[in-house]
């Protein structure tokens, strides 16, 4: 199991459009993605899920990736949080 500890870096924080490509990211992968904030967890490959974290500028998540690509499923979630879901 991977972990990791990602920062929201753009402005308008995760709304329809970032959580839409964080799905479709998570979705390209075998592994069991999870986004955590607080005592909330969600599944990372559910839209609504993401949305629902309601995550702002700066906020922290912690990323878990646990399966078979894991790595590979980690750095893909990764560099969306660093290209700031190229909204910037």
């Amino acid at each position: 199991m991977i972990e990791k500890l990602l920062t929201v870096k753009n402005r308008a924080g995760i709304h329809a459009r970032p959580a839409a490509i964080i799905a479709q990211a998570a979705n390209k992968f075998e592994s069991e993605i999870t986004l955590s904030r607080d005592d909330t967890t969600i599944n990372a490959k559910s839209i609504m899920g993401v949305i629902t974290m309601a995550a702002g500028y700066n906020t922290m998540l912690k990323l878990r990736v646990a399966g078979g690509d894991e790595q590979e499923a980690a750095a893909a979630i990764e560099a969306l949080f660093e290209s700031k879901f190229e909204e910037e």
